[in-house]
């Protein structure tokens, strides 16, 4: 690959120029993997799709680590650094800035596929926070099964990415136009209902969209430049508790008719804005309740949508939009010819049709039997999702 490439915009005739290499990293820019109509939308399109033109999100976190060398050597402050990155490229790194509630501190969201965490980890969460005091030093659970370290200075960063690292976890590709933390089934694995552990496919599609797959390394450039965030979510059983409903891709366990194998039917489209809220709509296709199927199926729409949703208004930069402009049977055929074309013998089939027994949404919260012997999985409740260090 070329360090720079420069295409001309049919209308003004004016270069784009963009790189496709960083050369800090070696790594290839997210704007490279963009077909060349892609790219000449995104030059005439909002300023956020400028921005990432000019300045490749996929390597903001070199930008941290230097920030933060610097900082500490007492070279510059946090002040020093531009507005730009400050509050919208540095979020590539996970990290949102606050400048008006929280000047100089970030909020820091992670990627927990599926909402699984260990002692260790949690551990770690309170000793990156703790410094920052009982006020801005907390850890949130959020509404995505995902966790987000409150009060970080830009210093701090890079020992807080490297220990997360060493932990399998990360916060690269955690925000702005990535795809967002893994939704999955809260009790896979120890609910007696479970249709479909969802572990193993929310793991499979975290490293998908976030790890390299060349260098093996957190932060995957392919999907460094999407159009707009991208919600999924995989339902583990009929509660539906992961709310698939209201995200872009919804994976709904379902056996199949004739053969009984289990597998996924798939919803498309779930949004939800101060502006529009629309439920995620039938996409008629079920998928087998395989890892190289899951990983297909998601890889194949999301190349869609990156190449092909719009560049120019982020209100209609929802994969909704996109399957409204195709309809859904064309939409259908397309995810079809795009997993065809992949050639790894994944077949899609019609959706399968769900039970029609009632079934009564269960608690989550109390003490409850697990499947496993003389087990009992227990719900907690947590104020607003908000943990102390000390908790």
């Amino acid at each position: 690959q070329q360090q720079c490439a420069t295409q001309l915009a049919a209308a003004s005739a004016e270069p784009i120029t963009f790189d496709t290499v960083d050369s800090r990293t070696g790594k290839p820019t997210g704007t490279s993997f963009l077909p060349a109509e892609t790219v000449e939308r995104a030059a005439k399109g909002n300023p956020i799709e400028k921005a990432k033109l000019k300045k490749d999100g996929t390597s903001a976190f070199v930008d941290v680590y230097d920030f933060a060398a610097k900082i500490r050597a007492g070279e510059m402050t946090w002040e020093d650094v531009e507005k730009a990155d400050m509050n919208s490229r540095l979020k590539f790194v996970g990290m949102l800035h606050r400048d008006k509630r929280t000047p100089g501190q970030f909020l820091m969201r992670l990627k927990v596929p599926n909402g699984i965490v260990n002692a260790d980890q949690m551990r770690f969460y309170a000793d990156c926070v703790e410094k920052y005091g009982e006020e801005k030093g907390v850890v949130d659970i959020t509404t995505r099964q995902n966790i987000q370290l409150r009060g970080v200075k830009i210093e701090d960063a890079p020992d807080i990415i490297d220990g997360l690292h060493a932990r399998n976890q990360t916060s690269f590709q955690s925000a702005l136009d990535s795809v967002r933390n893994m939704v999955g089934h809260p009790l896979a694995g120890i609910d007696d209902l479970e249709m479909v552990d969802t572990r193993e496919f929310c793991n499979a599609v975290n490293d998908l969209v976030s790890l390299d797959p060349v260098t093996g390394t957190r932060g995957n450039p392919v999907w460094g430049n999407l159009p707009r965030k991208f919600n999924i979510a995989i339902s583990g059983s009929r509660d539906d508790y992961a709310h698939s409903h209201i995200n872009d891709i919804g994976l709904v366990p379902c056996a199949h008719a004739e053969t009984g194998v289990m597998g996924f039917n798939l919803a498309l489209g779930g949004y939800m804005s101060i502006k529009r809220v629309a439920e995620s709509v039938p996409a008629d296709m079920w998928i087998p309740a395989e890892r190289e199927a899951v990983v297909t199926l998601c890889e194949a729409i999301l190349r869609i949508f990156r190449d092909e949703s719009e560049r120019k208004d982020r209100q209609k930069a929802r994969l909704l939009w996109l399957v409204e402009k195709y309809g859904v049977e064309d939409f259908k055929k397309a995810v079809i010819k795009e997993i065809e074309s992949y050639d790894r013998g994944v077949k899609v089939e019609d959706a399968q049709p769900t039970s029609t027994e009632p079934f009564e949404r269960r608690e989550l919260l109390g003490v409850h039997k697990q499947p496993q012997e003389g087990k009992s999985r227990v719900g907690v409740l947590v104020p607003t999702g908000r943990f102390s260090p000390k908790e």
